[in-house]
């Protein structure tokens, strides 16, 4: 059974526990819809209808975490996106202090997956809805523990696949913890640069050449960090560009994940 940290249950995070949903997010958001207002968060130990950025799927295998964390008014609206960074460091703290040989072999990627040994093992996906004056926010967490899927168009593993006997109770309990070490440090967006150096500082190829899928053209340069609200900055042969939305793909010169 999924367990909150003392640390959340004393911070007032709560906790549903589901068997079978189709999407965390989408009950998360409902709940919030009926009048829910504290911080919690919704297990489910299956999901049949999760969803990636862009509409996209998100498989879920028995054992694996659907995890999504309802915040009311969490910041400025413009600020909500800054979400997927908070809950990037936050599940690579968790990780890190389930198993600490994961440091160097697990890496961000902008803006919300996380790689370990440069394949997919966790993506982020953030919703929000406005009723009037507020403001809630989903931020769904999906990792890869006991299982990954095949016949994907990117490489993908789990932890345990790579040699980490973890838990899907575990990393959860850890990132119950760690999550709420985050949002206090972002602080509603006043505290984004110290996420952001964070981020930066596990981020996947940063310094190196990649390729960004925008709206269907790509475009090639070397990724250099993150502005003030998140975008990605990358030096091209015609300049920096500065992208709000795209994909990382690999590299043309197939130097790249």
């Amino acid at each position: 059974m999924p367990a909150l940290s003392d640390t959340a249950r004393a911070a007032g995070f709560q906790l549903v526990h589901l068997d079978a949903v189709g999407s965390t997010n989408a009950e998360a958001l409902a709940s919030g819809a009926t009048g829910e207002t504290r911080p919690t968060w919704f297990v489910a130990d299956r999901q049949t209808a999760g969803r990636g950025r862009r509409g996209r799927a998100w498989v879920g295998l028995d054992g694996n975490l659907f995890a999504t964390l309802l915040l009311t008014d969490p910041a400025p609206a413009p600020r909500i996106p800054e979400l997927c960074f908070v809950a990037a460091l936050a599940l690579d703290d968790a990780l890190l202090k389930l198993a600490p040989d994961l440091e160097i072999r697990f890496k961000v990627k902008w803006p919300n997956d996380a790689l370990l040994d440069g394949a997919k093992v966790s993506g982020t996906l953030i919703e929000a809805t406005t009723r009037g004056a507020v403001t809630q926010a989903a931020i769904g967490i999906g990792v890869n523990i006991a299982g990954h899927p095949d016949g994907m168009p990117y490489p993908t593993t789990s932890l345990q696949a790579a040699g980490f006997a973890v838990t899907r109770d575990q990393v959860f309990e850890a990132l119950s913890k760690s999550m709420v070490t985050a949002l206090a440090i972002w602080n509603r967006g006043q505290g984004f640069d110290a996420i952001r150096a964070g981020w930066l500082a596990r981020a996947h190829n940063l310094g190196r050449p990649v390729a960004v899928r925008i709206d269907g053209r790509h475009v090639e340069g070397i990724f250099v960090g993150l502005d003030g609200q998140g975008r990605l900055l990358l030096d091209t042969p015609d300049g920096r560009e500065t992208i709000m939305v795209g994909e990382v793909m690999p590299s043309l010169a197939g130097m790249v994940h």
